[in-house]
């Protein structure tokens, strides 16, 4: 994908207003620009492959907008810095709603652009340009971007680009939308456009925590029997998560990791993940960190009747430091229920938790009493993780000898095939098995479960986090649901025209089993026959071929497996073909569903 030195290099003087938008796109070093092509861009198109040469930015090729989004969804997560996807009018922006929402939910900073217009009636197109036109385009996703915005004229350009990246890179970190009027974009610059200084626009520092505030939350920590930490989108900064390792090592504080981000390691002996419920209910101060959804994190639901309960005790002091409230809409329930917070901070865990440790470590002192209940909570602790861990081991490999594939067999085997690599896990968790065997142990090893809210996101993200990690040595590893993989199976030839390095292990359950699962619980309460949970969702008759499936597409593609003997000779040839050829490669494992 590498351009030559004249492209990199050679600096030209905007022409036309697209011209404009690329510079800026080059101020901010966007290296990528995902899209569908669309008439309504095709200024900004020409300006991408002709003025700037097709270098930062770089085209990604993309069938639909919703694979154009969450690509560039799932490279701010592995990147750190967003890239661009561009939008087609109304018609674009409606694909590309679903993938906005979910980076929205997910709190990824995605610079998304479209184009209108023109906005002049009088320089329309009879029909076409007329319905591609919106007054405002903004409105159909202003309720689940941070801030969107139309420059009216080709001055205003460089301030609203420069606002928005700014506004997308600052905690909460959110989508943003910037629309161009076909007229700004094709029209012949008349005057010199300045580009600025960009790094005098950065995103401001980030915001400590009230003091006051962080002793009490200090005092609770250092005062309690059983205390807990709950992380969630905490690893979004990698250096937040030796930060909370050292504060989980200081009091021998176990960790729950919610996994929207890699937040504490697999390995660490104070890793209690798998444990939660019952140290939910012998804790007696929480302290949660970035958690989205706290009231759901401190309670179970049944399936059945929708009710929740507290698993833990009434009389539990909570510590929640997080920017939640920083960025609340009224259009999306995304706020989740109001938990009542004992000491609620708002700041950025990156920079507060340092502190925080530092005031619990001054609090302990050379109290003798205080370190020896330390130690033996650390000792306790550590049992219960070496426990768990190798029952969850034993379990899997035992697996093995089943006729079907389990879930727990598949994360078994894809962890021992790559198990000498360095990788990242982008999507994907094998129903959570990977966690509970693979060894995370680098901030950015994984990519978080969710997403966001909807199917559809795991391939197009998957690609674009190996797009954040080409050249880097690192392998990616994508664990994909089969029904979300069909919302948007055309993102497999992105991946192949791109030639994008990537292991791809098909989790294929023939079934959207989320909504089987549900069918199955509705038809257990109501007493009616479980075995129709399967009419409406399960994916056969005839069922997909996801090999074949991938190769129509130009990836290599291995399967079906549904024998487990055979599962771990297809994964190597498939490892082969991405380390060697540095290319794409399916593996469609045929998998029990939980």
């Amino acid at each position: 994908m590498a351009k030559t030195a004249a492209a990199r290099t050679e600096k030209k003087q905007a022409e036309y207003g697209s011209d404009v938008v690329v510079d800026l796109m080059k101020a901010f070093d966007i290296e990528y620009a995902a899209f569908n092509p669309g008439a309504t861009f095709r200024g900004i198109h020409d300006s991408i492959v002709n003025y700037g040469g097709n270098y930062k930015p770089e085209v990604i090729f993309c069938c639909h907008e919703e694979i154009s989004v969450a690509l560039a969804h799932g490279y701010a997560k592995a990147k750190g810095k967003p890239m661009v996807a561009i939008v087609h009018n109304i018609v674009g922006l409606q694909h590309a709603s679903m993938a906005i929402f979910n980076a929205w939910c997910d709190r990824a900073p995605v610079i998304v652009l479209g184009g209108t217009g023109p906005m002049n009636t009088k320089r329309r197109r009879p029909r076409i340009d007329w319905i591609h036109t919106a007054l405002v385009q903004g409105n159909q996703v202003r309720d689940y971007v941070k801030w969107d915005d139309q420059p009216y004229s080709l001055a205003s350009v460089p301030e609203s680009f420069i606002r928005g990246y700014r506004i997308a890179t600052t905690e909460p970190m959110a989508p943003v939308y910037i629309n161009y009027d076909a007229d700004i974009q094709e029209d012949a610059v008349r005057e010199s456009i300045e580009i600025p200084d960009v790094s005098r626009f950065a995103p401001p520092a980030s915001m400590q925590a009230n003091p006051e505030a962080l002793r009490r939350a200090a005092e609770l920590l250092v005062g309690a029997r059983s205390p807990l930490i709950v992380a969630d989108l905490l690893g979004r900064h990698p250096k937040s998560v030796a930060a909370l390792i050292e504060l989980a090592e200081l009091l021998a504080v176990p960790v729950i990791d919610k996994g929207n981000r890699f937040n504490f390691p697999t390995t660490h002996p104070l890793d209690v993940t798998g444990a939660a419920q019952e140290l939910l209910q012998r804790a007696d101060v929480i302290l949660a960190l970035d958690v989205l959804d706290l009231y759901g994190s401190l309670t179970r639901v049944s399936k059945r009747t929708r009710a929740c309960e507290y698993v833990t005790q009434p009389s539990v002091k909570i510590i929640h430091i997080s920017m939640n409230d920083m960025l609340v809409r009224s259009w999306a329930a995304d706020v989740q229920v109001l938990q009542p917070v004992d000491v609620p901070i708002s700041a950025d865990t990156s920079v507060a938790l340092p502190e925080l440790t530092r005031m619990c470590r001054e609090r302990i002192g050379a109290d003798s009493g205080r370190k020896s209940a330390i130690a033996a909570r650390f000792d306790e602790m550590k049992k219960r993780h070496e426990a768990m861990r190798a029952k969850w081991g034993e379990e899997a490999r035992t697996h093995g000898q089943r006729k079907e594939i389990s879930t727990a067999f598949l994360a078994h085997e894809v962890g021992e095939v790559i198990k000498k690599e360095d990788w990242v896990l982008v999507n994907g968790t094998s129903n959570g098995w990977a966690r509970k065997l693979w060894n995370f142990t680098e901030p950015g090893q994984f990519l978080g479960t969710s997403g966001g809210a909807g199917v559809g996101y795991g391939m197009s993200a998957s690609i674009g986090a190996a797009l954040a990690h080409l050249d880097s040595g690192k392998l990616c590893v994508d664990i994909q649901a089969d029904g979300d993989l069909l919302m948007t199976s055309s993102a497999l030839w992105t991946a192949a025209h791109h030639k994008i390095p990537l292991l791809i292990v098909m989790h294929n359950n023939q079934s959207f089993y989320n909504s089987e699962e549900h069918g199955i619980e509705v038809a257990e309460f109501r007493h009616r026959p479980v075995a129709n949970a399967g009419i409406g969702t399960h994916v056969d008759q005839p069922a997909v071929h996801f090999a074949k499936m991938a190769e129509c597409f130009g990836v290599h593609g291995e399967g079906p497996v549904r024998d487990p003997s055979q599962l771990r000779p297809a994964l190597e040839r498939a490892l082969k073909i991405v380390k060697e050829k540095k290319l794409p490669a399916l593996v469609d494992v045929v998998a029990e569903a939980r």
